[in-house]
């Protein structure tokens, strides 16, 4: 049921924290470009004068230092949504998500990149959230129920005509009205197909790789991911390594982090070949689809994936157009939030390449959920070469956290996008005056 909202509630607050997980301690998340990262959340909550339990919540992800400069960025669309109707806000959320890039002066510092874009997509996403909670629905339930019409009205097309129209668009979208509910039906049986990172951090041992690979097979894991690209022998070794642990039939991926230029990407890939990497992620810059399409071309068949880092729905169109990614890694909190993410849906669609998301982080795999489940229920109808990333960090401190079955997430039912954090751990990481780290030495 929606919650009762009188005539005038309006959004009366954003307010943004920056909290901070000290997950270098132990070198969780660890990677070649990432050596000892701080998983951070620039953490937004939109509250309104209707109800003390009606707020929304989400966060841009960062890795420790910027989090201020992310939290600021945050912070400078205050006026675009204090003072706005929580009924208007709701019933139109493409015109607010446009609202929020189409700005002259703040589009200086992109256009739709960097830091201000990621602030827009945290926004966003914190609107779908409130959005969803006043619908009594989660997310990925209130998107599905959507008509295509609807749908069609949350994108920003502007760019995309080239590759991709409205109308074929919306012919995507009722090609899959048939058969949503059975897809619904299932998620809630099954849930989503996941793959782990978990074992693959490259400040692991040898030891711990091959204890937690071992796990992740038994937990019902299909998929397992390591790090790449700051030793190849170290690479070769590891990858031996969780190959003989894992055995043939299990997928494992490999994530460069975008350490190498071209030709070393594929040199280190075809000497780790022998060993069957299932794709490749992020071999290159996420900005060079050219380099991405050469990289492609040489490993075959070796898949491509690449998206974590990849600025807007216009980078995604052309890694599209230029044939140069297997994998489309969407990210939750990289873009500009949910609408984007349905542009970048609907491309893949169109371009019929598989969506695994980029998860992990702080909060990223409990978002990125709703997009995935999404996905299967209105867009592309299937999860066939579909696995969704999921790391076993930070989720105690969310309200909803995300629920893995036999290797799947399972279809969560609380309202929203997943992404409350519990005031205690807000209170407890909130940086630098949190007690976690005025504590530190």
């Amino acid at each position: 049921m929606s919650s009762p909202l009188p005539a005038s509630a309006r959004i009366t607050a954003l307010d943004v924290l920056d909290v901070r997980f000290p997950t270098s301690e132990h070198l969780d998340g660890s990677d070649a470009m990432n050596p000892e990262p701080d998983y951070s959340a620039a953490y937004v909550v939109l509250r309104t004068d209707a109800d003390d339990e009606l707020e929304g919540h989400a966060l841009a992800f960062t890795t420790g230092r910027g989090n201020d400069v992310q939290a600021a960025a945050i912070a400078a669309l205050a006026p675009y949504v204090v003072g706005l109707p929580v009924d208007e806000l709701c019933a139109d959320l493409g015109s607010f998500a446009r609202t929020l890039v189409h700005d002259p002066q703040l589009r200086w510092l992109g256009p739709e990149k960097g830091a201000i874009h990621m602030a827009t997509g945290a926004v966003v996403n914190a609107a779908w959230d409130l959005a969803a909670k006043r619908a009594g629905k989660p997310v990925w339930r209130l998107l599905g129920e959507m008509t295509p019409e609807e749908l069609v009205a949350q994108v920003d097309f502007r760019w995309l005509t080239d590759a991709l129209t409205p109308e074929e668009a919306l012919e995507i979208l009722r090609r899959a009205e048939p058969g949503r509910q059975e897809r619904v039906a299932r998620l809630l049986e099954k849930g989503y197909p996941a793959y782990t990172t978990t074992p693959g951090w490259l400040g692991y041992s040898d030891e711990k790789l091959a204890r937690l690979a071992r796990e992740a097979v038994a937990e019902g894991f299909t998929q397992i991911k390591l790090k790449v690209g700051a030793s190849l022998d170290d690479d070769v070794r590891r990858m031996r390594t969780a190959r003989e642990t894992v055995g043939s039939d299990i997928r494992i991926a490999v994530d460069a982090n975008q350490r190498w230029d071209v030709q070393p990407a594929i040199a280190w890939m075809r000497a780790l070949a022998p060993y069957d990497p299932y794709w490749i992620e992020e071999p290159t810059s996420p900005d060079d689809i050219l380099g991405h399409a050469a990289v492609r071309d040489a490993v075959h068949p070796i898949k491509v994936a690449t998206g974590e880092h990849v600025a807007n729905r216009v980078v995604f169109k052309q890694l599209l157009q230029a044939g140069a990614v297997d994998i489309v890694q969407l990210d939750s909190a990289r873009v500009g939030g949910v609408n984007e993410n349905i542009a970048i849906l609907l491309l893949a669609a169109k371009f019929a390449v598989p969506v695994c998301p980029h998860a992990g982080g702080v909060g990223l795999c409990e978002m990125v959920q709703h997009l995935s489940m999404f996905d299967y229920v209105a867009v592309s109808g299937t999860v066939e070469d579909r696995v969704l990333e999921y790391v076993d960090h930070l989720h105690e401190h969310f309200v909803d956290p995300v629920r893995i079955a036999d290797g799947h997430y399972l279809a969560p039912t609380a309202p929203g996008l997943s992404a409350e954090m519990h005031p205690a751990s807000l209170k407890e990481y909130v940086y630098p005056d949190g007690p976690t780290w005025t504590t530190r030495v």
